[in-house]
């Protein structure tokens, strides 16, 4: 049996709440697995892709998000399409996730927690009815926070395996 992942930082949220709440609760708790997963990793651990046939390292997954967080928040939700890409570059596929040579974990963490922080800003105040533009149609803030937390939970489960394959861990 594997132990539940176990940190005051992170809370599941209560099983009756509103939907807002809901939503809110469950990207906090998503965003809050992913830092974990990275915690206690020195960088050479955090850049390794140990699955041989895949770009996924666990400090390039947290560049992806905080990409995934710009793009959703920011481009769809506010409307600003002119919002640069962080790491993005056309001539390099994934280019977020690869190369990590150069990347240094403490600024690509706080790019991290910066884009979760905008997001979180341009979420607030708005209804989740309340619309955004994405490839020319309407976006809904509900249906961001649901694609949201599935993205998180997505790359939450590739953490899990990562780090089960770099040092054993696994919920904990």
């Amino acid at each position: 049996m594997v132990d539940d992942l176990q940190d005051h930082r992170r809370r599941e949220p209560p099983f009756l709440l509103g939907e807002r709440a809901m939503l809110e609760g469950w990207l906090a708790f998503h965003r809050t697995t992913l830092l974990l997963k990275c915690e206690g990793l020195d960088d050479r651990e955090r850049k390794a892709r140990p699955v041989l046939t895949s770009n996924l390292s666990l400090h390039g997954l947290v560049r992806h998000m905080a990409e995934v967080e710009r793009n959703w928040f920011r481009r769809t939700l506010l409307d600003e399409p002119g919002a640069p890409p962080i790491w993005y570059d056309p001539a390099v596929e994934d280019s977020e996730l690869v190369p990590l040579d150069d990347a240094d974990w403490e600024a690509d963490l706080a790019a991290w927690k910066a884009e979760c922080e905008a997001a979180d800003r341009a979420a607030e105040g708005r209804s989740l009815d309340d619309t955004g533009t994405r490839r020319g149609e309407p976006c809904s803030l509900r249906w961001i926070y649901v694609h949201m937390i599935e993205e998180y939970a997505r790359h939450n489960g590739h953490a899990d395996l990562i780090r089960e394959l770099l040092d054993g861990k696994v919920g904990w």
